[in-house]
């Protein structure tokens, strides 16, 4: 007795093989805790007390012996860890290495990579083929490696490429901007991994990130009315008082005033520009404008305003009319699917629109699974039986922060969700797990890292 509880225990454990922490032993009413003192419970000799709880398997001996991870070939090593390798920094490149751990992710864009052949195509120029190259030795390396890798081949081919990435201050290198990095890297790579044939309309890059907008541009001076069509490789979430969620910084990202001449007034006048998506890519990249430049002090200062992100993010609101045609039967199979999983009983409605669903994916636009349009689908020959279609409802999967006051300064930082589910934090050659809840309070409003870049995956449903 002048033992603690949890000796007690262990001595039960020998005797009936239930462990200490599956016990349950009721004293006095209440359960005997580990840690409790024997005299204030008024345990007296030859009571009975009752313990439950469930006994441990018998162990067998293992048939073969133990193997160390760092004993395991580097390749075995990565699966075990469940996440890639880190990058070290080499002087002021947190901006490159974000970027690089977040694009990365996208396994579609690593498989295109493989594919690029190592001679270069006549039409691409030696810079851009070399920085491609770059990038898929790079991302092999991250895959294979669990140590650290120094992305030294990859820096200095960039540096060549676009040599405001080179600018040095009192003989070290500048820290820069990861948008800036992320855009330069992201149009290279989509000149490069297009196909080269006209008769092939094949285009990885703008297939998994572009985003086409249709916008109105309307002067209300004089009446004039025009619509563009664009495409894009991310939405702007503008910060502003009113702003405190993502939803409304898309929003005022998808309105703007441009000033241009007009035919009619024979003078320049102010036009609104009201965008919409018309079509949507399988990873949706969302900027957020934290950086202007400010004329006192010569240099991008930064707007800290907490700004929150949701893990899912559903973009129907911002869609055209024609797209939303387009993703009512996806969507309509997504709930079912949910409402399947959830023990519910389909949309009766469902049932009725088998029909539409077929001459949905005949005529299906951009919602196919490539992000597409109609027009590629139908030039590769028909659609499959079962093809992937875009919901307009997308999943975070990485988020790039900034921690500091100016874009030229600070600390950039990857938050990557692996394969497996669970979140690193990739900061430099140290990657770091992390509870999916952190990642959303990466908001800002504070000096915290705070969100810059987010990249969504696309929800898609077989129809």
């Amino acid at each position: 007795m002048s033992q603690p509880p949890y000796v007690f225990k262990c001595q039960l454990y020998d005797l009936t093989g239930v462990p200490p922490e599956r016990q349950k032993i009721m004293v006095k009413g209440g359960l005997l805790k580990d840690d409790a003192d024997w005299a204030t419970l008024g345990v007296k000799e030859g009571q009975k007390l009752m313990m439950m709880g469930t006994a441990d398997e018998i162990v067998k001996a293992p048939e073969k012996g133990p193997v160390f991870m760092e004993d395991l070939p580097e390749e075995e090593q990565v699966v075990a860890v469940g996440h890639s390798a880190g990058l070290f920094n080499l002087g002021n490149t947190c901006y490159m290495n974000s970027t690089i751990q977040c694009l990365h992710s996208v396994p579609e864009l690593k498989s295109a990579l493989v594919k690029y052949p190592s001679e270069r195509r006549s039409d691409l120029d030696q810079t851009s083929h070399m920085l491609t190259a770059a990038t898929r030795e790079l991302f092999n390396e991250l895959d294979k490696s669990v140590k650290p890798v120094a992305p030294m081949q990859f820096w200095m081919v960039l540096r060549k490429k676009y040599p405001q990435f080179g600018q040095l201050h009192n003989g070290t290198f500048m820290q820069q901007d990861a948008e800036e990095c992320w855009t330069q890297l992201l149009y290279t790579l989509s000149q490069s991994l297009r196909s080269p044939s006209p008769s092939e309309s094949l285009d990885t890059v703008k297939a998994l990130f572009g985003i086409e907008l249709v916008s109105r541009i309307h002067c209300q001076e004089s009446g004039e009315e025009s619509s563009e069509t664009e495409s894009v490789y991310s939405l702007k979430c503008h910060i502003s008082q009113e702003v405190n969620h993502l939803h409304e910084g898309l929003k005022h990202g998808l309105k703007s005033e441009l000033e241009k001449a007009s035919p009619s007034l024979g003078r320049s006048a102010i036009y609104l520009k009201e965008s919409r998506i018309n079509a949507l890519p399988r990873y949706l990249t969302v900027q957020f404008v934290r950086f202007f430049w400010k004329r006192e002090s010569n240099q991008k200062a930064k707007i800290l305003r907490k700004v929150d992100y949701p893990l899912e993010l559903d973009v129907y609101d911002f869609c055209s009319d024609d797209l939303h045609k387009k993703l009512e039967a996806p969507r309509q199979s997504l709930r079912d699917e949910e409402s399947k999983k959830l023990g519910l009983k389909a949309n009766e409605k469902s049932s009725g629109s088998k029909d539409n669903d077929v001459k949905m994916t005949d005529a299906e636009g951009s919602s196919n699974g490539s992000g597409e349009s109609s027009k590629a689908t139908s030039e590769e020959g028909g659609s499959s039986d079962r093809e992937s279609h875009l919901t307009g409802i997308y999943d975070l999967v990485a988020v790039l922060t900034h921690k500091g006051r100016s874009a030229d300064s600070g600390h950039y930082v990857a938050w990557v969700k692996q394969e497996n589910g669970k979140w690193i934090e990739f900061d430099d050659d140290n990657p770091i797990p992390q509870r999916e809840d952190d990642i959303t309070k990466l908001s800002g409003g504070g000096d915290w890292h705070m969100a810059y870049i987010c990249m969504y995956k696309a929800r898609a449903v077989p129809m």
